[in-house]
């Protein structure tokens, strides 16, 4: 079953931005040729988002944590001790994101996963990498749907 183009398009550029795979592979992974995998790269510009995503959702978390800290602890030196107004909906907006940070599983953390997993398993028996291979991309053709 063919994914739409759209799809296809998405799971070829999580593939792409996390690394590891030639672009021949990504072609075969996903049912492309080549030559439309390369164009997808130039006008999405995936080479600049590569770079970009070097701030991981760790560092993300720790940015939020920090902001969050903040807030607190500015409140904190008050005689009045709680968040009021804008401070308040702050506040209730970072933990929301944080929240959303730490417990949401995106199609790129699924991918990411996948492939270090088939990395370990390629190191102890090839043909059944190649085997995990195929059935994670099935379930994450699924997850997309």
């Amino acid at each position: 079953m063919a994914l739409r183009k759209a799809q296809e398009k998405e799971y070829a550029k999580s593939l792409y931005i996390g690394g590891g795979l030639t672009q021949k592979e990504i072609a075969e992974r996903v049912s492309v040729t080549e030559k439309t995998l390369t164009k997808w790269i130039k006008e999405g510009k995936w080479d600049n988002l590569k770079k970009s995503l070097l701030t991981t959702k760790q560092n993300q978390l720790s940015f939020l944590y920090d902001q969050l800290d903040f807030l607190n602890t500015d409140i904190s030196k008050r005689d009045f001790k709680v968040a009021v107004g804008k401070e308040a909906d702050t506040i209730i907006k970072l933990t929301a994101s944080i929240n959303r940070l730490e417990t949401e599983t995106s199609i790129g953390d699924t991918v990411e996963v996948a492939r270090n997993f088939i990395e370990f398993v390629r190191h102890q028996d090839l043909e059944l990498a190649k085997t995990i291979t195929n059935f994670f991309d099935v379930y994450i053709t699924a997850k997309m749907k």
